[in-house]
């Protein structure tokens, strides 16, 4: 249960949802807040050369991780000391463990890369003595992957607490481990080769999760969002689990998000994650195909009022952020103000609606100055699942296969308007959608394949806490990042600071606390 526990032992400061570690250092979202100095740590993340090894949150993060890491080991230690014959569950509740302690080390790993291995097997204090480069980058993907390897092999495919992964669960996670191993990439980040045979890997597990008959995408995209809908349901393969009311004073809210929502009375504070004014314009479309505008999206920005009727917009542009103007969180009666906005000037209006929840949701509790939500935190929705097999198979050239998987996500996506209406029943944006028709709106090649699935990634998962880390397993983070600061300085001054160095900020630095702690055992990443 500790280990359990740690899921959902949030903070704003460190959250578990990673909004402040892939989306505001992807060009998806700007810090927000009051200004640069409201936790500027997170802006010195966002504006990468201004980050370093002293970044406080950045260490507590490593620590919170580890205290997974750590109670993971503890509870393999004890499952370990017990019989068959007295524990009935012990494989298969040491198969859970072994789950948990892959998903803090897959943190650890895209986070930091060069991390110590530290497992039931070290005694007392020795853990002091192990050091974060003792294992090739390689063979920490392949530990990683050995953690899940075991809930395939041990785990049921069906548990009766749905906060436990299944076989399936163990699979899915896999599978990402396997994309992630694929892309292969030099001391320097760059990316040297794609494992084809890792890749066929990643479509094998897909398949297997894919036809389990246990995961479908619901039937509007918005479901994905709302208390009511999703609670453990189909679409969500592993998520942290939230509660309230549940005897203890505060429940298990979603202390990660607490600062994301709007500064009006109904909430309070704290107005962080903030749309970009990129992503804001990505979500055009081309008025005659109804495809996205790939080359030409950025070249004119969407702002409040007019157009959003003159332009014609993804469906998933008003599940995603808020408008002024323009319903929040589904309610006609409950517009979005400019003044909800707490440093407007800064960093503009467009609020991250997803990870919010509605003033009168039986899921909110006022924990003041703040708020939350027992909302569970998706780490896995079931179209994240769809879309790693589409992207092993666009790189194994079976871009045909990958088609109607794109385009199931983006048919759920277009039929997913009916929440969308302002008081009168109108859409609250033109809305122009289409599928990818080869010979008919586009033509069908790898290239074409590859960039339309990246995209479709971006649209589907933004400001999930995701797109960072998609970026630098492609190996384009830092060509895609400068090109984004370049632009986007013109827009928001604050942002003229921000340079992306490559070979270096594809990964976080080992926080200094934790070298000095090692007594210097802990090397620093290239370039820190």
């Amino acid at each position: 249960m500790a280990a359990y526990a740690e899921l959902g032992n949030d903070h704003y400061t460190a959250p578990n949802s990673l909004w402040p570690y892939a989306d505001i250092t992807s060009g998806d979202a700007y810090k927000g807040g009051d200004g640069t100095g409201d936790i500027q740590e997170f802006n010195w993340m966002e504006l990468f050369k201004i980050n370093t090894p002293n970044n406080p949150l950045l260490d507590t993060k490593w620590y919170r991780l580890y205290v997974g890491v750590s109670r993971c080991n503890e509870a393999l230690k004890r499952l370990n000391a017990i019989s068959d014959a007295d524990f009935p569950n012990k494989k298969q509740r040491i198969a859970e463990m072994h789950f948990l302690r892959g998903h803090q080390y897959f943190l650890l790993k895209t986070f930091f890369n060069h991390i110590p291995w530290i497992d039931e097997t070290i005694e007392g204090n020795d853990f002091g003595t192990v050091s974060n480069t003792a294992l090739t980058s390689k063979q920490l993907w392949e530990k990683i992957a050995a953690e899940f390897q075991d809930g395939v092999t041990n785990l049921s495919e069906n548990q009766s607490d749905a906060g436990r992964p299944n076989k399936f669960t163990a699979m899915a996670y896999l599978a990402k481990v396997k994309l992630f191993m694929a892309y292969e990439q030099d001391d320097n980040n760059n990316v040297t080769s794609i494992n084809s045979s890792l890749l066929n890997e990643v479509v094998t597990l897909t398949n297997q999760v894919i036809n389990s008959g246990k995961y479908a995408l619901f039937s509007d995209f918005a479901y994905n969002f709302l208390w009511e809908k999703d609670k453990n349901s189909t679409e969500s393969v592993f998520a942290i689990q939230r509660s309230i009311n549940d005897g203890t004073p505060k429940g298990r809210l979603d202390w990660g998000s607490m600062l994301n929502y709007p500064m009006n009375p109904e909430y309070g504070c704290c107005g962080f994650h903030i749309g970009s004014q990129n992503l804001m314009n990505s979500f055009k479309t081309d008025p005659a195909s109804g495809l996205p505008l790939f080359d030409t999206f950025n070249n004119s920005d969407v702002v409040e009022g007019a157009d959003f009727t003159t332009n014609s917009f993804d469906v998933r542009i008003d599940h995603t952020l808020a408008v002024p103007g323009k319903p929040y969180k589904y309610d006609p009666t409950f517009i979005y103000q400019k003044g909800w906005s707490r440093s407007g000037v800064t960093y503009g209006h467009f609020a991250s609606m997803k990870e919010v929840q509605h003033y009168k949701c039986a899921c909110f509790q006022k924990v003041p100055p703040f708020m939350a939500a027992s909302k569970n935190t998706d780490i896995i929705r079931f179209a994240d699942v769809l879309l790693w097999k589409a992207e092993a198979l666009i790189e194994l050239s079976r871009q045909n296969e990958a088609l109607p998987i794109i385009n199931e996500i983006r048919t759920r996506a277009l039929n997913s308007a009916a929440k969308l209406k302002d008081a009168n029943g109108n859409a609250l944006s033109n809305y122009k959608m289409d599928t990818y028709q080869p010979g008919v709106n586009c033509i069908w090649t790898k290239d074409y394949a590859r960039t339309a699935m990246r995209w479709e990634r971006r649209m589907e998962f933004a400001m999930e806490g995701i797109r960072f880390f998609d970026l630098v397993r492609w190996g384009i983070a830092a060509d895609y990042l400068n090109k984004y600061f370049a632009v986007e300085m013109t827009k928001k001054q604050y942002l003229k600071d921000g340079q992306f160095t490559k070979g270096k900020h594809e990964c976080f630095p080992i926080p200094q606390k934790q070298i000095d702690f090692s007594k210097g055992l802990y090397k620093q990443n290239v370039g820190w």
